[in-house]
C-alpha cells in the first residue's frame, strides 16, 4: 500500500490543492483531493485485466470550481433537499440557502463543504481530511467535520464521517459520487444491473420533498430486491419518474439497526466488475444521473444524462422537518458517527 501527493492547483481565492493517490496491492486505485473531500478518479481492473477510472470527473481544480453535478463531492452538513430551506431546533427556525426551486439542496453551492478547503493527513492507506464549521450556512453550532478515505487490499474504498457540535444541529452527510462501471467515458449506465436491500421507499411530491409515506417496492417500478437493470423501467409512464426525470429516490434499507450491513449492489455485464455497497445509514438515495448536463469530463469524455449512477448512503431527505423519520439532530450529546464502503470486484 502506498500513497502518492501530488499539486492539484490552487482554489479560488489562491490557496495550494493537493491529490492524494491511495493505491492497493491489487491494482485499485483512488485519487482524492483535499479540495472539497472530492473523489477525483478510481481506478478499478475488469475480467480482463484492464484498469480503468470509473468515477466521473474533472481533469483539473478549475473544474470543480463550479461543479454543479457535485461529481465526487463530500455533501454536508447536510445532504439532499430540505423542504422550504428552513427547519427548526429547540423552537428556533433556521433559514437555509434557497438553491432548489423552494427546497435547500446540498447545503449551500458556495460555501458547502464540497467547495472547503479541508486539513489533510496520512496514513499508510487513508487520507484523513478535517475542517472546522463556525456555524455557517445557516446550520447552528461549532462544528469539527471529519471525513476519511481509506483503501483496503480487500479492494474497498471506506469513507467514514465523524462531527462533533457544541450545539444542537442537523448533520446528513454523504458522497456525491458518480459511478460508471464501463469506465467514466462509457456512454449510459442503464444497462448496469441494480440490487437494493429496500423493502420501502419515500415517494415525492413533485418538488422532490419526501411526501412522508413509506411505500412498498412490491409490484411497483421501484423494485430492486432483485437484480434488474437499470434502464428496464426508468423511462415508464409512472408520476414519480416523471418527477425525477428518472430514478431519483430514497430507499429504506430492510433490517436497518445501526449496523454495517451490503444495502446495495450495482453489475456492469461487459466488464465484469460489481461494486457492493455498504452502510450504517437507514436509507440511501438512488439517483441514475437524469440531470447531467452535457458537458466535457475527465480525458476528454462526453458526459450526458445518465453518465453515471450515485448511491448516497445518508438519513431520509427533509427527515429534520418529518419527526416519523429517524432523527438527524446531533450535539453535544450526540456526535454524528458514520462509515459507508463501496467494495469492489472483477
Amino acid at each position: 500500500m502506498e500513497i502518492v501527493t501530488n499539486g492539484f492547483g490552487k482554489t479560488p481565492d489562491g490557496k495550494e490543492a493537493t491529490l492524494y493517490t491511495i493505491k492497493n496491492d491489487n491494482g485499485v486505485a483512488a485519487e482524492v483531493t483535499n479540495f472539497g473531500a472530492i473523489l477525483v478518479r478510481l481506478y478499478v481492473p475488469q475480467k480482463n485485466g484492464a484498469n480503468q477510472d470509473i468515477v466521473l470527473g474533472h481533469d483539473t481544480i478549475e473544474g470543480y470550481y463550479v461543479n454543479g453535478e457535485f461529481f465526487g463531492s463530500t455533501i454536508g452538513p447536510s445532504a439532499n433537499r430540505i423542504d422550504n430551506a428552513s427547519f427548526e431546533i429547540d423552537g428556533v427556525k433556521y433559514q437555509l440557502a434557497v438553491n432548489d426551486g423552494t427546497n435547500n439542496l446540498h447545503s449551500d453551492d458556495n460555501i458547502g463543504y464540497h467547495k472547503r478547503l479541508w486539513d489533510a493527513k496520512t496514513t499508510d492507506n487513508s487520507v484523513i481530511f478535517s475542517l472546522e464549521d463556525n456555524a455557517t450556512m445557516g446550520f447552528p453550532g461549532n462544528k469539527k467535520v471529519q471525513v476519511t478515505y481509506t483503501l483496503t487490499n480487500e479492494n474497498e474504498l471506506k469513507i467514514d464521517y465523524h462531527v462533533t457540535s457544541d450545539k444542537r444541529t442537523l448533520v446528513n452527510m454523504t458522497n456525491h459520487t458518480y459511478f460508471n462501471l464501463a469506465g467514466h467515458d462509457s456512454g449510459s449506465i442503464e444497462g448496469h444491473k441494480l440490487y437494493l436491500k429496500a423493502f420501502y421507499y419515500t415517494p415525492v411530491y413533485e418538488r422532490l420533498i419526501p411526501t412522508g409515506d413509506l411505500v412498498p417496492v412490491e409490484g411497483t417500478l421501484f423494485d430492486f430486491r432483485q437484480m434488474k437493470e437499470i434502464g428496464k423501467d426508468i423511462n415508464a409512464d409512472d408520476i414519480q419518474l416523471k418527477y425525477g426525470q428518472g430514478y431519483d429516490h430514497n430507499f429504506m434499507i430492510d433490517g436497518y439497526d445501526g449496523t454495517i450491513q451490503k444495502v446495495a449492489e450495482v453489475q456492469e455485464p461487459t466488464t465484469g466488475r460489481k461494486m457492493e455497497v455498504y452502510t450504517d445509514q437507514p436509507a440511501i438515495q438512488f439517483y441514475a444521473g437524469n440531470c447531467i448536463k452535457p458537458q466535457t469530463g475527465k480525458n476528454g469524455a462526453s458526459y450526458e444524462k445518465r453518465s453515471g449512477l450515485c448511491l448516497e448512503t445518508q438519513n431520509v431527505p427533509d427527515a429534520i422537518n418529518q419527526s416519523q423519520f429517524p432523527s438527524a439532530v446531533y450535539g453535544p450529546d450526540r456526535e454524528y458517527k458514520t462509515t459507508t464502503i463501496y467494495k469492489f470486484s472483477w
